[in-house]
Order: structure tokens, then sequence, then C-alpha cells
């Protein structure tokens, strides 16, 4: 299968690094499914980076992953996956122990609902019956080293501005 990451430069040896923001299931590397994520992705980064070119690094994954890995996948928006996110971004030094988290992207819809759910604004059952109504696009966390070699880089694609 193959996963992509947005960045503004070639990843060959993607790397778990300590993010300056909460993200939806922790520090690590993040990649999708989505070649059209990934390359806004991309765009979004390079208008605010003032630069002209990016990157949407390509990898192959396995089908059959190893099973001395933890993995934690969540087919949809559902209360456990709901749960999972706010504590990552809500939790003042949440680390959760799965090597991999697979699930759909809070994109900026999303936090406008899950603002609405935060503020009390919004019950659980309804914010999760509000996200089924999006289409929603898919991620993968890589957590650890281990999680990491699972990854095999196939190429970089130029994005241009």
């Amino acid at each position: 299968m193959k996963l992509y990451h947005g960045s503004l430069e070639i990843v060959q040896k993607p790397e778990i690094r300590k993010a300056n923001r909460t993200l939806d299931y922790g520090s690590g590397f993040y990649t999708t499914t989505s070649y059209e994520q990934a390359e806004a992705w991309v765009r979004r980064r390079t208008d605010e980076a003032k630069q002209n070119i990016g990157y949407v690094n390509v990898y192959d994954i396995p089908e059959a992953l190893p099973t001395s890995l933890r993995l934690l996948i969540f087919q949809s928006p559902t209360e456990d996956w709901v749960d999972f996110v706010m504590r990552n971004r809500t939790e003042k030094g949440f680390v959760h122990d799965y090597d991999i988290v697979y699930g759909p992207v809070a994109n900026d819809r999303v936090y406008a609902a899950f603002a609405l759910y935060e503020g009390g604004l919004l019950n659980k059952q309804d914010l999760i019956k509000e996200l089924k109504t999006y289409k929603l696009v898919d991620q993968y966390l890589f957590h650890t080293e281990a999680a990491l070699l699972t990854l095999t880089f196939i190429e970089a694609k130029e994005v241009m501005q």
C-alpha cells in the first residue's frame, strides 16, 4: 500500500519529531493514503513558509505488519476516537504507547465541531453524528522507531506553487 507525506523537504528517512503544537494522535511521523491530502498540506506549508516548492513523499508499507507492533485503528469517528483525539489535544503530557495509529483526519471543519464539543455546545453523540456527515480523509501516525521501519521510501514528487 502507498502512503504519502507532505513536506517542505524530501524525507527519505522519516523521523519521530516532537510537535510544537498538539496533534490528533500525538507526536510522530504522519502520512495518509490520499495524495490530494498530502499535496494540500504541502501547498499550505509552502504558502506559510513563503517557499515555491515542496514535496509529496511516497512510501510503501506492507499489507501485513509485524505482529509485534501495537496498532490502534479507528475506521470512522467513534466515541473512542473522540476521546483519544481530545486526550492528545488537551491533556498536557499525555503520551500513548501505540506504534501506529490509523483513523480519520480532524481537518478545519472537524476542528470547529470539536471546539463546539469542547465548549459544551455539542455532546459526544451529536459530535459523532456531525462528523459522520463529512467526507473525512485518513491518516497514519508512526509513533515509534519500530513503526518507521515498516516504511520504504519510493520517491518524492515536487509540488510547485
